[in-house]
Protein backbone atom coordinates (compact mmCIF):
# COMPACT_ATOMS: atom_id res chain seq x y z
CA UNK A 1 0.00 0.00 0.00
CA UNK A 2 1.26 3.47 -0.87
CA UNK A 3 1.58 5.76 2.12
CA UNK A 4 0.57 9.41 2.06
CA UNK A 5 4.14 10.74 1.71
CA UNK A 6 4.84 8.71 -1.43
CA UNK A 7 1.44 9.64 -2.89
CA UNK A 8 2.14 13.37 -2.36
CA UNK A 9 5.59 13.08 -4.01
CA UNK A 10 4.14 11.27 -7.00
CA UNK A 11 1.35 13.86 -7.29
CA UNK A 12 3.88 16.74 -7.15
CA UNK A 13 5.90 15.05 -9.88
CA UNK A 14 2.95 14.28 -12.15
CA UNK A 15 1.14 17.63 -11.79
CA UNK A 16 4.27 19.72 -12.28
CA UNK A 17 3.84 22.05 -15.32
CA UNK A 18 7.18 20.92 -16.78
CA UNK A 19 6.18 17.27 -16.62
CA UNK A 20 2.70 18.00 -17.99
CA UNK A 21 4.25 19.77 -20.99
CA UNK A 22 6.63 16.85 -21.58
CA UNK A 23 3.79 14.36 -21.14
CA UNK A 24 1.73 16.25 -23.72
CA UNK A 25 4.61 16.13 -26.19
CA UNK A 26 5.15 12.44 -25.49
CA UNK A 27 1.44 11.79 -26.00
CA UNK A 28 1.60 13.55 -29.36
CA UNK A 29 4.57 11.36 -30.32
CA UNK A 30 2.94 8.09 -29.30
CA UNK A 31 -0.81 8.71 -29.85
CA UNK A 32 -1.70 12.22 -30.87
CA UNK A 33 -0.48 11.95 -34.45
CA UNK A 34 -2.88 9.08 -35.10
CA UNK A 35 -5.91 10.96 -33.73
CA UNK A 36 -4.98 14.03 -35.79
CA UNK A 37 -4.35 11.90 -38.88
CA UNK A 38 -7.65 10.03 -38.40
CA UNK A 39 -9.58 13.29 -38.06
CA UNK A 40 -7.88 14.92 -41.03
CA UNK A 41 -8.34 11.79 -43.16
CA UNK A 42 -12.03 11.60 -42.29
CA UNK A 43 -12.57 15.33 -42.89
CA UNK A 44 -10.76 15.41 -46.25
CA UNK A 45 -11.95 11.89 -47.18
CA UNK A 46 -8.43 10.47 -47.60
CA UNK A 47 -8.89 6.74 -47.23
CA UNK A 48 -5.26 5.72 -46.69
CA UNK A 49 -4.92 8.17 -43.78
CA UNK A 50 -8.06 6.81 -42.12
CA UNK A 51 -6.86 3.22 -42.65
CA UNK A 52 -3.37 3.75 -41.18
CA UNK A 53 -4.55 5.87 -38.26
CA UNK A 54 -7.46 3.51 -37.58
CA UNK A 55 -5.19 0.46 -37.52
CA UNK A 56 -2.77 2.17 -35.11
CA UNK A 57 -5.62 3.34 -32.89
CA UNK A 58 -7.05 -0.17 -32.82
CA UNK A 59 -3.64 -1.41 -31.62
CA UNK A 60 -3.52 1.29 -28.93
CA UNK A 61 -6.81 0.14 -27.45
CA UNK A 62 -5.65 -3.46 -27.10
CA UNK A 63 -4.85 -4.52 -23.52
CA UNK A 64 -1.38 -5.70 -24.61
CA UNK A 65 -0.40 -2.27 -25.94
CA UNK A 66 2.63 -0.86 -24.04
CA UNK A 67 1.64 2.67 -25.08
CA UNK A 68 1.11 4.15 -21.60
CA UNK A 69 4.44 2.86 -20.32
CA UNK A 70 6.22 4.15 -23.42
CA UNK A 71 4.48 7.53 -23.17
CA UNK A 72 5.55 8.03 -19.53
CA UNK A 73 9.11 6.89 -20.33
CA UNK A 74 9.35 9.34 -23.24
CA UNK A 75 7.91 12.11 -21.02
CA UNK A 76 10.57 11.45 -18.37
CA UNK A 77 13.28 11.50 -21.03
CA UNK A 78 11.94 14.75 -22.47
CA UNK A 79 11.80 16.24 -18.97
CA UNK A 80 15.48 15.48 -18.44
CA UNK A 81 16.36 16.77 -21.91
CA UNK A 82 14.24 19.95 -22.04
CA UNK A 83 14.43 20.95 -18.36
CA UNK A 84 17.79 19.70 -17.05
CA UNK A 85 17.87 22.43 -14.38
CA UNK A 86 14.52 21.53 -12.83
CA UNK A 87 16.09 20.05 -9.73
CA UNK A 88 12.85 19.72 -7.75
CA UNK A 89 11.08 17.51 -10.30
CA UNK A 90 14.19 15.58 -11.28
CA UNK A 91 15.02 15.12 -7.59
CA UNK A 92 11.63 13.53 -6.99
CA UNK A 93 12.16 11.33 -10.04
CA UNK A 94 15.60 10.23 -8.85
CA UNK A 95 14.28 9.54 -5.35
CA UNK A 96 11.39 7.44 -6.69
CA UNK A 97 13.82 5.59 -8.96
CA UNK A 98 16.13 4.84 -6.03
CA UNK A 99 13.20 3.54 -3.95
CA UNK A 100 12.02 1.34 -6.82
CA UNK A 101 15.55 0.01 -7.30
CA UNK A 102 15.86 -0.79 -3.59
CA UNK A 103 12.48 -2.51 -3.65
CA UNK A 104 13.56 -4.61 -6.65
CA UNK A 105 16.78 -5.63 -4.92
CA UNK A 106 14.79 -6.53 -1.82
CA UNK A 107 12.44 -8.74 -3.86
CA UNK A 108 15.35 -10.43 -5.66
CA UNK A 109 17.09 -11.13 -2.36
CA UNK A 110 13.89 -12.58 -0.93
CA UNK A 111 13.37 -14.70 -4.04
CA UNK A 112 16.96 -15.97 -3.89
CA UNK A 113 16.57 -16.74 -0.19
CA UNK A 114 13.40 -18.74 -0.87
CA UNK A 115 15.13 -20.74 -3.63
CA UNK A 116 18.12 -21.58 -1.42
CA UNK A 117 15.85 -22.69 1.43
CA UNK A 118 14.30 -25.42 -0.68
Amino acid sequence: MVNKEVFVKIAKFVFNPHFLLCFGLAWLITNGWSYIMFGAGAFFEIDWMVAIAGAYLAFLWLPISPEKIVTVAIAMGLLQWIFPDDERTLGILKELHAKAKAQTKKRKAKKTRIKTDR
